[in-house]
């Protein structure tokens, strides 16, 4: 952990590291030593590649380790010759830093057209940035013992992994790496003192610095804008060996294989994810990711349970539910002549018809609904109490309590700097950087704000869109199944509403997949049109753009449903239009919550298959055209650097669409959990693959990632807290008015008269009636029926009152009740996550005790290494130190009385 004694000494040394390092890139080309330039050239004549293992990770004397690698193919176009000069000078300024480079030619490489550039960073080199990036580095074992095994623990042995696994590595107490003070690092073995992802982080911060040339009157550098311009086709630092297999010597400890064998296979997905082995090859901020997803899917987990629960309850009282033997009833369903549901070729139709519907819809319309509405709620917040402590957890564990925003992050981009035509002094560093004044941006912002406005109304066309799709052609499916006698049997099951909705929903979805495929690429373009300062402003505006339209994309037709649908529609005679040519659609005689269920069932699960499926097929199907292009398919017959360059890249937004996909999720299980409460379940089956489908992919399919630090999940949290707080809203005014169960408890407390079964003639309560001769000509069926009046959904006053047709008092009663649960369920809920929000601490009371103990070893460690290195220095006997010491300190002491 951080300490103010570590924290002075880099201060006084900040100036002069820095010194060194732009010294390092001003240094010429003749002062590499004697040494490294005779060793340059002889290395060349002094090898034969065949005498090399084909998976090994060292330059080609077996002892330098390959840390990153560039590749790049001979450009025959107009600009080859500024492409082979900007690698000349970057390559050359590469090695002015400190970094060893060995160029592998094209004739050596399997497709006979790629350069490999291989990267190594000797010890000088790294022990400097790793001063200047602030790397924490161990220089004692933590005498802290891990946390002991509750009786719980053995009961999850099956899930638990075996400890050399888990913990791959002792604990340490650790200081922010300084190379004044090496000897105060526990530093056995240089060459591993520093594991593989600091490596190649310190190296990919040096490529992301190093010039390669002065074009237009302005200096270009870094390595992101060679990768942009195709001078290389790619920078990726190596795996660390095959994944099927482990490496033989010298090559070090296999970690890919490790985690293959106990993470990537999905026969382990019962299994605890390896997180301290993740965190140590691919770095924190993929580590954190992981770590995130595993806990959420573990909260999962009771969530699930809870609702499988209730749907269980929903599926042993669907026989005896009341309502639904009432519809089903031939003398009482069988006997209600209901009101066409659409005009003219619609015709009149028995309750009864909509039997198996009813029981459907009491499968997740029931008394259990309210219940898991408020359980959810409160699981929200525990969720996100819980993992505010166990993010406060990993700060501790991973070295993260004073870590500051990644370097990189608030790197100016490349893209930035190329724009830029001004400099500004910065007020903090007093130097001149890139300045763009905001008028040069202001249209950018405009077009940026006008195209995402643009895209979330084209999602709100597709749905109305979707909606007059169902509205037109719900009337053919009535009138086809009506006309056909083979149906009759179909038609007990596969009502014209159901049907409708069911290809309205797929279609829907289609839509959805559509529109997202084309903003993905649109917002990536637009975002870039803005020409964000940082990679953190960058990543910023790219997730509020791609968070809104996704929530609009996703969750627009389930709001429609919900707290649209059937809320509109008139009553026969005096219905209302879509666009004065389609009937708003009405609810099925039970409520619009089946189909809602529906709709959510269909995207949700839609989406997360699709989603599996592209995310394992996408990257194994580019990596085998990839080798198929190549000389042999075998990964066995060529270098380990080559096999990484034929995998496909991670990319720097791969993780951001990683965390989208799950906030999408969360926002399934949360916001419209009322209507479906096997979401919780369908979201930890997928999570379960998907958490093995991510090992695997990222274990076999995609090159390493370069080593990145994160000490949270980021603006993603906030995204949490935001859909958390909307979601007991959202779920409130579903059981209010999508559910069917306050209707059916104003009528059991207030309109019931049968004292032993209060439920009995709710059917006939719930249903008004109309008079036929009351039709107008051109809503009226065709044919004509001897029935007299027809049942609609809603609480108005018959024919024969002299109020027909307007709202009676039963309606007025059933919306106070509504209205009164939204207020009391939001208040019992919120007070709820506020008093759990008060009673968990962020950080767990022994989290605490630990980073004070840990910080007060620290501060002891370094006291007592400044203390020897300061009696070194003065060449004195202890007495007397001693002594001086003490004298030290009463005048300090005399000091403080007197003040």
């Amino acid at each position: 952990m951080g300490d103010p004694d570590l924290l002075e000494v880099l201060a006084e040394e900040g100036e002069k590291v820095n010194k060194h390092i732009d010294y390092s890139f001003q240094m010429s080309e003749q002062s590499l030593s004697s040494r490294e330039t005779s060793f340059l050239i002889n290395e060349e004549t002094m090898f034969q590649k065949n005498q090399q293992s084909k998976d090994s990770i060292f330059f080609r004397d077996g002892i330098r380790q390959i840390d990153f690698v560039l590749s790049y193919v001979d450009d025959v176009k107009k600009d080859a010759e500024l492409k082979a000069e900007r690698r000349k000078e970057f390559e050359t300024n590469l090695r002015k830093t400190g970094l060893e480079l060995e160029i592998e030619d094209k004739r050596d490489s399997e497709d006979g057209r790629t350069y490999f550039v291989k990267i190594h960073a000797p010890w000088e080199v790294l022990v400097t940035y790793a001063e200047v990036l602030g790397i924490k580095m161990p220089i004692k074992e933590s005498d802290i013992p891990r946390p002991k095994h509750t009786p719980i623990s053995y009961v999850l042995g099956p899930v638990r992994l075996p400890l050399s696994v888990k913990y791959p590595h002792p604990e340490y107490f650790t200081a922010q790496f300084s190379r004044h003070r090496q000897e105060l690092f526990l530093i056995e073995d240089q060459a591993t003192f520093f594991p593989s992802s600091s490596r190649n982080r310190i190296v990919y911060y040096i490529l992301s610095r190093c010039p390669f040339g002065i074009e237009d009157g302005k200096k270009r550098f870094g390595i992101e804008r060679l990768l942009n311009s195709n001078t290389y086709s790619s920078a990726y630092p190596l795996h660390d060996g095959q994944y099927w297999k482990p490496s033989e010597p010298p090559n070090p400890t296999n970690e890919r294989y490790t985690l293959h064998q106990n993470w990537a296979r999905f026969s382990y997905f019962y299994k605890e994810q390896p997180l301290d082995l993740i965190k140590n090859y691919y770095g924190e901020k993929i580590g954190i990711y992981f770590v995130f997803l595993g806990f959420y899917t573990e909260m999962l987990f009771f969530a699930a349970v809870v609702g499988l629960a209730c749907f269980i309850y929903g599926l042993l009282s669907m026989e005896h539910n009341t309502s639904s033997t009432e519809i089903c009833d031939p003398e009482i369903g069988g006997q209600m002549i209901m009101c066409p549901l659409c005009d003219q070729v619609c015709d009149y139709w028995r309750l009864n018809s909509t039997c198996l519907a009813s029981k459907f819809s009491h499968l997740f319309d029931n008394e259990s609904t309210v219940f898991f509405a408020i359980f959810m709620g409160i699981w929200v917040t525990l969720f996100l109490e819980f993992w505010k402590q166990r993010q406060a957890r990993l700060e501790y564990e991973w070295d993260l309590v004073d870590f500051e925003e990644e370097q990189q992050q608030l790197q100016l981009r490349p893209e930035f700097e190329a724009m830029c035509k001004h400099r500004k002094l910065n007020a903090v560093t007093k130097e001149m950087e890139p300045y763009m004044p905001l008028y040069t941006r202001i249209p950018w912002y405009f077009l940026s704000g006008a195209t995402v406005t643009l895209w979330m109304s084209l999602v709100v066309t597709s749905m109305v869109a979707v909606i007059v799709y169902r509205l037109s052609v719900f009337a053919t499916f009535a009138s086809f199944m009506e006309s056909d006698a083979s149906l009759k049997q179909v038609k007990s099951f596969l009502t014209p509403q159901i049907t409708t909705s069911l290809t309205g929903s797929c279609l829907n979805f289609i839509v959805i997949l559509i529109l997202n495929f084309f903003y993905e690429k649109i917002s990536a373009w637009i975002t870039k049109m803005e020409i964000p300062r940082t990679y953190q402003e960058y990543e910023s505006s790219l997730t509020l753009k791609m968070f809104l339209f996704q929530f609009v994309n996703f969750y627009s037709s389930c709001f429609y449903v919900a707290f649209f649908k059937g809320k509109f529609v008139g009553y026969p005679g005096k219905y209302t239009y879509l666009f004065n040519e389609w009937r708003s659609e009405e609810c099925d005689p039970g409520g619009c919550l089946i189909e809602l269920t529906t709709q959510l069932t269909i995207i949700m699960t839609g989406k997360q298959i699709f989603g599996n499926i592209k995310e394992a097929i996408y990257p194994l199907a580019l990596n085998w055209w990839r080798r198929r292009k190549a000389r042999t398919n075998s990964e066995k017959l060529y270098s380990r650097w080559e096999q990484d360059h034929d995998l496909e890249s991670f990319g720097p937004l791969g993780l951001f669409y990683e965390y989208l996909e799950t906030v999408t999720q969360f926002g399934f299980v949360t916001l419209f959990v009322a209507s479906f409460p096997l979401a919780p379940l369908l979201a930890l089956i997928n999570n379960i693959v998907e958490i093995r489908v991510d090992a695997w992919k990222l274990t076999t399919q995609y090159r390493r990632t370069v080593a990145s630090k994160a000490h949270s999940i980021g603006v993603w949290q906030d995204i949490l807290y935001g859909m958390a707080v909307l979601s007991v809203a959202t779920n409130a005014f579903i059981v209010a008015f999508t559910s069917d169960i306050i209707p059916r408890l104003v009528y059991y407390y207030a309109y019931s008269t049968n004292a032993t079964q209060p439920m009995t003639g709710y059917v006939n309560n719930s249903l008004s009636v109309f008079l036929i001769a009351d039709f107008p000509n051109h809503t009226a069926p065709s044919e004509k029926r001897d029935f007299i009046t027809c049942r609609y959904r809603d609480y108005r006053y018959p024919p024969d009152d002299e109020n027909k047709y307007f709202h009676n008092m039963q309606f007025w009663h059933v919306l106070a009740a509504k209205m009164t649960f939204i207020i009391v369920m939001e208040h019992v809920v919120f007070l709820v996550k506020f008093l759990l929000a008060w009673m968990i601490p962020d950080v767990p009371k022994d989290v605490v005790e630990r980073i004070k103990r840990e910080k007060l070893m620290t501060i002891k460690i370094l006291h007592d290494f400044e203390l020897n290195k300061l009696k070194e220095n003065l060449g004195i006997n202890s007495n007397e130190f001693a002594k001086h010491v003490m004298i030290e300190e009463n005048k300090a002491q005399l000091a403080k009385s007197t003040l």
